[in-house]
């Protein structure tokens, strides 16, 4: 690959035709997205990109192609949500390596997709739990928090690092009066537990995580089934754990047993307990920072990995929030 810089100019030429195709994309989309995010120009001539603009964007698009191309080049299949989140991992940090994001595979799952990291943060988040005994992930909707903690957990488990997994949430009425729902109690409190269940079922194949679930190696319950156990050898995720009470999350915390790992996620804009309560996850961020073995991340709007829409949601919701205290 070869730089040649005229007239604020930067023209860059690559080696492997074939991986040129997937670089520039069907029709050049991924360059057209490239100059569109960073505002630039690009334009290309058989393997040959010429980039035009503001010496810095020129600069950041040159580094976005040379990484990506690095990335092929070690058969990783570059898509266009990865240009996305080329662009927006290196607009944030210039200096940041993208393979050391995108090739660190978190665990590949039975449908042979390879989950891994997407952004700074998440690759943060992931460090930390193989660090750390306790995690905290905190941020918004759509960032990852409970989808990387699944497949980490579920790639203990198979590794035989923990003997189970466990997974909670607590059962809380967000505008809905639980007492009303129809059916038993586990009919009204399975709602509650199905987006647990679905990222459960995106790591491995139905019929394996009915039958572990039947063996008791993979538990999936409320909150409340907590309490008065100690959870040994065992990968415990905390789910939506904005909702849960001071109590319940002190109650929570003092059942880790030895040789367990234990993630809390939770959104801390979203809270649907009583105004009168206080959100655990609140209280828990402001005394246990600092802690040797605990390990707080924090997700912003730029780790959004769902669709664009969901980031400029947040950002208006942001936006609201602000001009209501003012």
């Amino acid at each position: 690959m070869d730089e040649i810089t005229e007239n604020k100019q930067i023209k860059l030429t690559f080696s492997n035709l074939n991986l040129v195709k997937q670089l520039f994309g069907e029709y050049n989309g991924n360059l057209k997205r490239i100059a569109d995010l960073v505002d630039v120009s690009i334009h290309a001539r058989g393997n040959t990109v010429s980039i035009q603009g503001d010496p810095i964007a020129s600069s950041l698009a040159k580094n976005i192609l040379e990484q990506l191309y690095g990335l092929l080049k070690d058969k990783y299949p570059v898509y266009p949500t990865d240009v996305d989140y080329a662009v927006r991992i290196l607009s944030e940090d210039d200096r940041v390596d993208l393979k050391s994001i995108f090739l660190d595979t978190v665990y590949v799952t039975s449908k042979k997709r390879s989950v891994m990291p997407k952004s700074i943060a998440q690759k943060e988040y992931i460090d930390a739990i193989r660090n750390h005994d306790m995690v905290f992930g905190i941020g918004p909707a759509g960032t990852g928090k409970t989808y990387l903690a699944m497949a980490m957990a579920v790639a203990a488990l198979s590794k035989g690092i923990v003997n189970r997994i466990i997974l909670t949430r607590p059962a809380v009425e967000a505008g809905e009066a639980l007492g009303f729902l129809p059916g038993d109690l586990a009919e009204k409190v399975d709602p509650y537990l199905r987006p647990l269940y679905d990222a459960l079922h995106d790591m491995m194949r139905f019929e394996k995580v009915l039958n572990l679930t039947e063996q008791g190696v993979i538990e999936v319950a409320p909150l409340a089934f907590m309490r008065g156990r100690t959870l040994n050898d065992s990968f415990i995720i905390l789910d939506e754990a904005q909702n849960t009470t001071s109590e319940q999350m002190k109650m929570f915390l003092t059942r880790t047993g030895f040789s367990s790992k234990v993630v809390i996620t939770g959104d801390i804009t979203q809270i649907d307990l009583p105004t009168e309560k206080l959100s655990g996850l609140i209280e828990a961020k402001n005394i246990l920072q600092g802690i040797d073995g605990i390990k707080f991340v924090f997700f912003s709007k730029a780790d959004v990995v769902r669709h664009g829409l969901v980031q400029k949601i947040i950002k208006a919701y942001e936006d609201l929030d602000k001009n209501q205290d003012r």
